[in-house]
């Protein structure tokens, strides 16, 4: 059946099965909670392999699933929901890292209600990456924010209140600025129709002024930025990635922040072109500082955890890059590397998790010489490490190419500079690497396990992800390409067949 239907259930299923985890006793409540999650994976396959791409709705910019359900006309609220090739990698992003983050981690106490708001968490997420209604996108992002404190600040580590909320307030703070943004273009749409409406579609037609746009746009970067996060509006994340547990680091990192990117993605750079030309080299700067910014931070940083956060800071630069860049090839990378990320972050934090679980602690200088009494952990690290690099035939170096070559053409210098990211990332990996798994183990670090069963399990999609989008990006690209280069303004660059070179 291909029907907006299993949209839906991506949305609804989640929360149903948190609320079934709630009610239902069972003596195994991870196996309850992993099981649904699997459910929630296959319905985002099914959704993956019913996309129909360039057959989608006529006027949809390649959306497919796409249907509108009036909830009060008279107020402009709407359900409305579709996937393109853009959302539709956030969708299966999601799904595989929610149903890994409850299958490779395991809560130190009140596994249900732990399970439970993991769930929500997913359900709201989704919501979020299939609605076509900016209202609606903003309630599902503002929802985000209540399962991820209580995960943050009951399941956290020992400065987890203080991470959570300012996670918290951060994040609300941002949002004021989309709700306002949200309700002027609704506003505009309705003085010049006569129909109160915050559908993309609408909106995306909605005539305003250039400077109206230039303000709207500013308005949305700060509530998307601070969610990604970009630079400087980074600074709850660090201590969150740290301080929350180890499935909380994963989504944090692998999804909400895209939730970040992906938002002004779609409802900014395609929904207000004209504003992006004004806004460009301020971004593009500030997206360059980022880069510099983390990899510095992530070279000095005393912990993995927070070594990658800063890494992801890094990594967020390359996507605002790409997304400013007036080049679909560029931001066709970004949207690649969104997805990328999320895979490679979520490794991560599985492998560091796994260490904290052993060590009792992810400090570098408590680690070291891992690679003699854990081989395979070492060997996995390495994979997810020179992903994160970049290296030729693994996820990570197509979506960078992309990223930079795009930029090249329309914004040269910026490009050049970011290139020594990079440079740096592999730098700071690569000497965390060595200062954690090289040399010889002494004490506690020699008595350590290799990873168990259960972690390889859980890793091994992950792992399967890097290699095959190293060597066959296509499948994933394909799909991104076509939906941006459908919906940016002619004026951007993409080569002579609209496809990405």
């Amino acid at each position: 059946m291909h029907s907006s239907w299993w949209l839906n259930a991506l949305i609804v299923w989640p929360f149903v099965a948190a609320g079934l985890i709630a009610v239902l006793r069972v003596s195994s409540v991870k196996f309850l909670a992993v099981a649904f999650a699997a459910i929630e994976a296959a319905i985002a396959v099914l959704v993956w392999c019913g996309y129909r791409g360039n057959l989608a709705v006529s006027g949809t910019g390649g959306a497919d699933y796409v249907s509108h359900t009036w909830w009060a006309r008279s107020l402009g609220l709407a359900h409305s929901v579709g996937v393109d090739g853009i959302s539709l990698l956030m969708v299966v992003l999601t799904a595989i890292v929610a149903l890994l983050a409850l299958a490779g981690t395991t809560a130190a106490h009140h596994e249900r209600s732990y399970s439970a708001w993991l769930l929500i968490l997913v359900g709201a997420s989704m919501g979020a990456f299939v609605t076509r209604d900016l209202m609606e996108f903003f309630l599902f992002f503002e929802l985000t924010l209540i399962p991820s404190y209580f995960l943050i600040s009951r399941w956290g580590g020992k400065d987890a209140t203080r991470a959570a909320l300012k996670f918290f307030i951060y994040t609300l703070f941002g949002s004021g600025f989309l709700l306002v943004g949200a309700i002027y273009l609704a506003v505009r749409h309705y003085d010049q129709t006569g129909i109160l409406s915050f559908d993309y579609a609408a909106l995306h037609g909605t005539v305003i002024t250039t400077a109206a746009s230039v303000w709207v746009m500013v308005g949305f970067l700060i509530a998307f930025g601070v969610k990604s996060p970009l630079w400087p509006l980074h600074t709850w994340s660090p201590l969150a990635y740290a301080e929350a547990p180890t499935a909380g680091s994963m989504m944090l990192s692998a999804i909400l922040a895209k939730l970040g990117t992906y938002g002004l993605l779609r409802f900014g750079v395609l929904m207000l072109p004209g504003a992006v030309p004004h806004v460009a080299p301020y971004v593009l700067t500030l997206a360059v500082v980022g880069i510099l910014y983390g990899s510095a931070l992530a070279a000095v940083s005393k912990d993995l955890k927070r070594l990658v956060a800063y890494s992801s800071l890094a990594q967020v630069g390359f996507i605002m890059l790409g997304l400013f860049s007036q080049s679909a090839t560029a931001i066709s990378g970004s949207v690649l590397l969104m997805f990328n990320h999320g895979v490679i972050t979520a490794a991560f934090f599985l492998l560091i998790g796994g260490l904290e679980k052993r060590r009792g602690t992810s400090l570098i200088s408590d680690l070291r010489g891992l690679q003699g009494p854990a081989p395979v952990l070492a060997g996995i690290f390495t994979v997810v490490m020179l992903a994160s690099i970049g290296v030729p035939g693994l996820s990570g170096f197509i979506s960078e190419y992309l990223v930079l070559a795009g930029t090249f053409a329309t914004h040269p210098w910026w490009s050049v500079v970011a290139t020594t990211g990079v440079i740096f990332a592999a730098l700071y990996l690569l000497w965390a690497y060595q200062r954690v798994f090289h040399g010889l183990a002494e004490g506690e670090n020699a008595q350590i396990t290799d990873a168990t069963t259960a972690e390889k399990i859980a890793l091994a999609p992950l792992i399967a992800l890097i290699v095959v989008l190293g060597i066959y990006p296509q499948v994933a690209l394909s799909r991104a390409s076509h939906s941006v280069n459908s919906q940016a303004p002619a004026t951007w660059v993409t080569d002579s067949t609209g496809q990405v070179k």
